[in-house]
């Protein structure tokens, strides 16, 4: 199989869209994320991959707690405000609505629901850092469908 082959179906593996977000002290930010899913029943876990230059990757590093947002699929507007992700101190979150985990973290308003998660381990692809977290608390805010993300290209974002 060549490496075309490959690029083609890896891009194929259906993923949800979600917005990771996360409070370090007084500092908060959030960023685009796909690789993520459910990794256990008793205790309920979810498994993280992102890149390891991500701010996110060095914060669930240190023991940050994290809430998934999962978006409903005419969320559109929130993936393109968090595509390119934030750097350190630039602000995450202006200009939308926000509310809070019971952990404190931020959750956004208009999301199908959240996940607030501590992370509880990892390991490290070529490239990835990929978190085992324990989800701690979660809320349904409505039943909207998910946002399913489908690439043409398994081997790039």
């Amino acid at each position: 199989m060549t490496a075309s082959h490959i690029a083609s179906v890896l891009g194929r593996l259906p993923s949800g869209l979600f917005i990771l977000t996360a409070r370090r002290g007084a500092e908060e930010t959030g960023m685009l994320a796909s690789w993520i899913m459910q990794a256990g029943f008793d205790p309920p876990m979810v498994t993280v991959a992102l890149h390891k230059d991500r701010l996110l990757a060095r914060w669930l590093a240190a023991g940050a707690s994290f809430a998934v947002n999962l978006l409903a699929d005419d969320q559109k507007p929130l993936v393109a405000h968090f595509a390119r992700g934030f750097e350190d101190g630039e602000p995450a979150f202006d200009g939308l609505e926000v509310g809070r985990s019971p952990g404190g973290a931020p959750v956004l308003a208009g999301t199908v629901g959240y996940l607030e998660c501590e992370p509880a381990g990892h390991i490290d692809s070529a490239d990835h850092r990929i978190f085992l977290a324990r989800v701690a608390s979660g809320h349904l805010s409505n039943g909207e469908r998910p946002m399913v993300h489908i690439r043409k290209n398994g081997l790039k974002y």
